[in-house]
């Protein structure tokens, strides 16, 4: 006779739901240090080939130094190139400015004729915006300042991180090595060398649509007539790293500002441009170079990218399928877990009655 009394439902259910919100909770106040830690634990991941290459002719530290100084520099140039753009479009800021309030101007005064609004209430709203404008601009001064001593930070200490990861690594493979029995090692390195595998190939393939689709929407904007075409360009490739959500965004900045400097026909011309460079990279690009890599069906995809912007903003957008594609693979190589792993991945089973007769073959 068994006398263990059994967990209520109710009670596990409970344990359950108060663990999930307070794992969720432990990532969000401490997203200042987890989130350059996963950053330079991927990149530390994706140059450890590079460094393996160097280490043949090279001693372990000067391999590492090098490997983490060449990122850094490639980093640098791409941020000295978007910040000298940065730099262009914030001199020209006061003209656009204008123009853009113009445009609300004639917006909202064509909505006041359409729809019966009298013009005092118009201006009065219009003094409204401009007064908490202005404001409001030293809060916005004061934000962006912030933000940009965030950013240097990270930058300092991503690369200190990634040299430490390098280099302590076969003290890490080691504890996790302590962790497990040793009738689990094949196990545990069939994770671990899936999950190096992946996030290789697949944060090469990400660089390389970073570039060709930066590249398309550059010219694109360049054969338009676009101001900032190389800034917009480049922002664009970037935010299309965050599948879904990035397109559309991408795809909006382009077309404010050829609204306030081109005519309204530019529009048009951006979105199909836009379009046309979505489609090529949808159907040519991210199939053959990222989506082979990573195997994350579409409703999963939203969800966690969704869930990593609520919990660690755009960080947590561009870590989001990263992160879930290492928890695949974990789910894959464990017996107990493979429904999860089914369950994000894009293998899709036959509609219909037959259904489990699918699932039986895959479980043989």
């Amino acid at each position: 006779m068994n006398n263990r009394a059994e967990t209520p439902l109710y009670l596990s259910m409970s344990q359950l739901i108060l663990g999930i919100i307070a794992f969720f909770y432990l990532l969000y106040i401490g997203q200042d240090i987890i989130v350059p830690l996963l950053f330079s634990l991927v990149l530390a991941i994706l140059l450890n080939p590079f460094v393996n290459f160097l280490e043949r002719k090279l001693n372990r530290v000067i391999s590492i130094s090098i490997a983490v100084s060449s990122a850094t520099l490639v980093t640098l140039a791409l941020l000295f190139l978007v910040g000298s753009q940065l730099t262009l479009f914030s001199d020209s800021w006061p003209d656009l400015k204008l123009k853009f309030m113009a445009l609300i101007f004639n917006g909202i005064h064509w909505i006041a004729t359409t729809f019966n609004l009298s013009t005092e209430q118009i201006n009065g709203w219009l003094a409204n915006l401009k007064t908490e404008g202005i404001s409001n601009s030293g809060g916005i001064i004061g934000q962006t300042l912030s933000t940009l001593s965030g950013v240097l930070v990270i930058v300092f200490l991503i690369p200190v991180y990634i040299f430490l990861f390098l280099f302590y690594k076969p003290l890490l493979l080691n504890f996790i090595a302590l962790l497990f029995s040793p009738e689990k090692y094949e196990a545990v390195t069939d994770v671990l060398t899936a999950t190096k595998s992946l996030i290789q190939n697949y944060l090469v393939g990400l660089l390389l649509e970073f570039v060709l689709v930066s590249a398309l929407n550059t010219i694109a904007l360049l054969f338009l007539g676009i101001q900032y075409a190389l800034l917009l360009g480049v922002i664009g490739g970037l935010l299309n790293i965050i599948p879904y959500i990035g397109g559309v965004v991408s795809i909006s900045l382009p077309m404010i500002l050829a609204l306030a400097t081109k005519e309204p026909i530019y529009v048009i011309y951006v979105f199909v441009a836009y379009t046309v460079v979505q489609l090529i990279d949808n159907n040519l690009i991210n199939p053959l170079v990222v989506a082979s890599k990573v195997k994350i069906n579409a409703l999963a995809s939203i969800i966690v990218v969704l869930l990593g912007g609520a919990i660690w903003g755009v960080s947590g957008m561009f870590l989001s399928l990263p992160l879930t594609a290492i928890v695949k693979v974990i789910f894959d190589k464990i017996e107990p877990l493979k429904p999860y792993g089914f369950l994000l991945g894009d293998t899709m089973p036959p509609i219909g009655n037959k259904l489990f007769v699918f699932i039986k073959k895959k479980t043989k």
